[in-house]
């Protein structure tokens, strides 16, 4: 039997979890973000981050117990050992990604439509099925590109906040108005932003699904995984600072390519620049989606959790082709039918749901097993605060929403 091959260094996996978690928020849904938190954008996405971050710290440690492509499905299997339940977290995190990348693909025409006008179904459709067939091209040629596009992504943020260097240089004088009051309203508005912005710390956890294609994953995941999320936090917050010194909240919410606002309200650069960047970017976050999708039906089906015919590996490519059509497929079909921030508020949904089910799990499995040694060991107090804010937030917006 075919199987996949660790052909994956430290430097590469790190830009692709990154390049997922840069392309997959910041570039579609600030001005979303903005819509709910006001000028409190900076602290919404500081609030994700630390749930997003606790919960990096628990996966962390289970990739370097369980290096394995069914990586959620798997946890959840060793710490509650139900089959049932290990099923259920595989295809609530397959579903994620799917929705994720619907998510980013709807994202893609906003910024696309700025530079040529061509019909939504046209440009949604010919992007997935692009994506598909570059997944099934090959793990080495397919992460290799999601690495390369990683870095036109950073360029991007890099030079929004270049461009934003005065509206940073307010920041002393305009410090109070970022400094939320102590009223119920500002506060939920917060949290309502953080639930959203949430979305754009997804993708540290996709990296747990290529285990199996990774050199030395025991190390080289917990590395990739905290070093992605800390790198894409710094740089989420002095975007965040730009966009609301710089633009009123209204326009930032109200457009479909919010960075593209911002750079023609912080410079003479023309924004079509940043359109082009921020349509790359979104490609690799969907790019990375769709891989870690079909990885994960791979795992499973592999484990006879799904229908075996999932777990083919191409003999010639070493991609598993069935899974990642019927990625394909069903990521298509969501991308097509159901709005942006419908997509969003869905998939922060259902991966709250799976962090708070991986923290629970490393809990359990850190009263019942020895931690091998030489790999990462959190206090139990990780796991404890990554469960009860994943559903603390989770809770929150449904009570809100």
């Amino acid at each position: 039997m075919t199987r996949l091959k660790r052909t994956i260094g430290l430097p590469v996996l790190l830009f692709y979890g990154l390049g997922n978690i840069l392309g997959a928020g910041i570039y579609v849904l600030i001005g979303k973000v903005a819509g709910e938190a006001g000028m409190y954008v900076p602290l919404a996405f500081f609030t994700a981050s630390v749930v997003a971050g606790i919960s990096a710290f628990t996966y962390s440690e289970l990739s370097a117990r369980y290096p394995l492509s069914a990586g959620e499905a798997v946890y959840i299997d060793e710490g509650f050992h139900s089959a049932a339940l290990s099923r259920l977290t595989g295809v609530l995190i397959a579903c994620s990604g799917m929705v994720s990348a619907a998510t980013i693909s709807r994202g893609f025409y906003g910024y696309f439509s700025t530079i040529l006008p061509l019909p939504e179904v046209l440009v949604i459709t010919g992007i997935i099925v692009l994506l598909g067939a570059l997944t099934m091209w090959g793990i080495s040629q397919s992460v290799g590109v999601a690495a390369s596009l990683t870095v036109i992504e950073i360029v991007g943020l890099l030079l929004v906040i270049w461009a934003g260097r005065d509206a940073l240089a307010t920041l002393p004088a305009r410090i109070d108005t970022l400094v939320p009051p102590m009223q119920s309203s500002a506060m939920i508005g917060i949290i309502l932003g953080s639930f959203l912005a949430f979305f754009a710390y997804i993708g540290f956890e996709d990296m747990v699904n290529i285990a199996e294609e990774v050199k030395n994953p025991q190390r080289n995941l917990p590395a990739a995984i905290l070093l992605a999320l800390l790198i894409a936090s710094l740089m989420y917050a002095s975007v965040a600072l730009v966009a609301v010194l710089s633009v009123d909240q209204e326009t930032l919410s109200a457009s479909q390519a919010p960075l593209a606002e911002v750079l023609s309200a912080t410079s003479d650069i023309d924004p079509r620049i940043i359109s082009i960047i921020s349509m790359i970017a979104i490609v690799n976050g969907a790019l990375i989606q769709l891989i870690m999708a079909s990885r994960l039906f791979y795992g499973m089906a592999s484990k006879g959790w799904l229908w075996h015919q999932l777990a083919t590996v191409n003999a010639k490519t070493q991609t598993p082709i069935n899974a990642t059509v019927l990625v394909v497929v069903l990521t298509l079909g969501l991308a097509l039918w159901i709005p942006l921030e419908t997509l969003a508020r869905s998939t922060s949904y259902l991966v709250l749901v799976v962090f708070a089910l991986a923290n629970a799990a490393l809990l359990l499995i850190k009263r019942t097993q020895a931690t091998p040694e030489g790999i990462i060991n959190n206090p139990l107090w990780v796991p404890v605060t990554g469960f009860i804010s994943c559903l603390g937030l989770v809770c929150f917006q449904l009570v809100s929403g």
